[in-house]
């Protein structure tokens, strides 16, 4: 059994997002064992987002803990709460943007490898 200590990076205008958001990796590449791409905690603060991106050869989940979120699935746009899941496929598009302007938007992201 490991202790994992989380591992916090500041990302500025991720995908061509809005702002700086903060991405806590839970696990390194080691424990990730080349199947899986990213399992982490992301902290997207009021006014800021992750921009539409496309993935390739991977897929993404994301799991909302707190706040609300506007989901961009393949330009659909769609409001979200603590407690919904979102799936990616592989060769699809999303992001995700904080819809508050008070609270920051939590969730875990968990990138699948084909």
């Amino acid at each position: 059994m490991a202790f994992i200590e989380p591992n916090p990076v500041q990302a500025t205008e991720k995908a061509g997002g809005k702002g700086t958001v903060t991405i806590v990796h839970l696990l390194a590449e080691k424990e990730l064992d080349g199947k899986c791409g990213m399992f982490s905690k992301v902290i997207i603060p009021p006014c800021c987002s992750l921009g539409v991106h496309e993935h390739h050869g991977n897929t993404e989940t994301y799991h909302i803990l707190s706040g609300t979120a506007l989901y961009n699935d393949n330009g659909r746009e769609v409001t979200l709460h603590a407690g919904a899941t979102t799936f990616c496929a592989d060769g699809e598009k999303h992001g995700i943007e904080n819809a508050s302007k008070t609270e920051d938007l939590v969730f875990m992201a968990l990138i699948i490898n084909k």
